[in-house]
């Protein structure tokens, strides 16, 4: 997951290369910020939303669609107004990146994710922040 401050002509592309294979066949709406920037990638294949096609079957058997993408930052928005009420700027990659492994690991169950994550935090000490100064009760 990376949270990007805004969409310019440049950015999507080089987020996409921190993460995305360039053997990846990448699906997106028909933005025009897409375009250049994807031409690096084996295929950048697009839906057109204005026709109303949000699935297209293609000659070779793939689907090119984005509804999986859109269904995921649906339901981000949705835990961000429904349980979260808000999130700064400092909070949105932790509250994008704890969704997203919710969202990878949706099919887990409990007990699985649970020990997904446990063996994430091995050796690490999770803090809030620092504590500058020792707080004082009394």
């Amino acid at each position: 997951m990376k949270v990007i401050a805004s969409v310019t002509q440049k950015n999507p592309g080089a987020a996409l290369g921190e993460c995305v294979s360039r053997e990846a066949v990448v699906n997106t709406d028909e933005h025009p910020s897409y375009k250049q920037p994807l031409k690096p990638w084996q295929a950048h294949l697009t839906g057109n939303h204005s026709r109303g096609e949000y699935q297209r079957l293609n000659p070779d058997g793939s689907r090119a669609s984005t509804n999986t993408a859109e269904s995921f930052f649906s339901l981000l928005k949705r835990a961000i107004i429904g349980a979260w009420h808000h999130s700064s700027r400092e909070h949105l990659p932790r509250h994008a990146n704890e969704f997203a492994f919710r969202w990878n690991t949706q099919h887990d169950t409990d007990g699985r994710r649970l020990e997904t994550f446990a063996r994430w935090t091995e050796g690490k000490r999770l803090t809030y922040r620092q504590v500058s100064q020792p707080l004082c009760v009394g």
